[in-house]
């Protein structure tokens, strides 16, 4: 239980410092969100691994780098948490929010900035976090933070900036609900992402093959 209820407050509180963000309208964002995302990480990660994000939970599980019978559990953990976060800043702001591609892109361009980043994401998370020549470093929370950062930064204005299917469909299902938004988009943030992070695993397993270099 221990390993969902860290999955449950990581996504939380990245979903949470995404709304804010989105709320005030700072031109820093990206920056606090991998921020946040870092801090989590290190938070969580000695737990239950902090992912914070199916798409590298399905990675992981593919790889055997976590145990199968986890991938449901910790699915339901990051989505509950990312649609709690979403309704604890719309409670706050009063304003809710969802992903949504730039105006100025074609949803194709979207779609490839999602898997792009989240295949980057989870390259660097499998490499830094998962990789025996890389155990008990310090610098794994930094690395992914930063990589949400370059992402956000160069990603956002194109996409919408998820990289993380709890981050599309949570603050969606709020936004829907209780905004007037709708799920037009939020196939974007599902599909984009949960290939995106297929093609890192088999990314990872180019560098290093198929077993064996696993310290999880």
């Amino acid at each position: 239980m221990k390993k969902y209820v860290t999955e449950f407050v990581g996504t939380f509180f990245l979903v949470l410092t995404i709304a804010l963000a989105v709320a005030s309208g700072t031109q820093m964002a990206p920056l606090a969100i991998g921020a946040v995302l870092m801090v989590m990480v290190y938070m969580g990660g000695h737990v239950s691994g902090a992912h914070y994000n199916p798409a590298v939970s399905l990675a992981l599980a593919l790889r055997k780098a976590m145990p199968g019978s986890d991938l449901i559990p910790y699915v339901v953990a990051q989505l509950s948490g990312a649609t709690a976060a979403a309704t604890v800043g719309w409670i706050i702001t009063g304003k809710t929010f969802a992903p949504h591609p730039g105006a100025a892109f074609e949803v194709g361009s979207a779609v490839a900035v999602e898997i792009l980043f989240t295949l980057a994401l989870v390259l660097v998370v499998m490499n830094v976090a998962i990789t025996k020549a890389t155990e008990g470093n310090s610098y794994y929370g930094l690395a992914i933070g930063f990589t949400i950062v370059a992402a956000a930064f160069v990603g956002g204005p194109i996409s919408g900036g998820a990289f993380n299917p709890a981050v599309g469909l949570g603050p969606t299902i709020v936004d829907a609900t209780i905004g007037e938004g709708d799920f037009s988009d939020v196939w974007i943030y599902l599909v984009g992402p949960l290939i995106g992070g297929v093609l890192g695993l088999g990314m990872y397993q180019l560098q290093h093959g198929s077993t064996g270099t696993e310290s999880a």
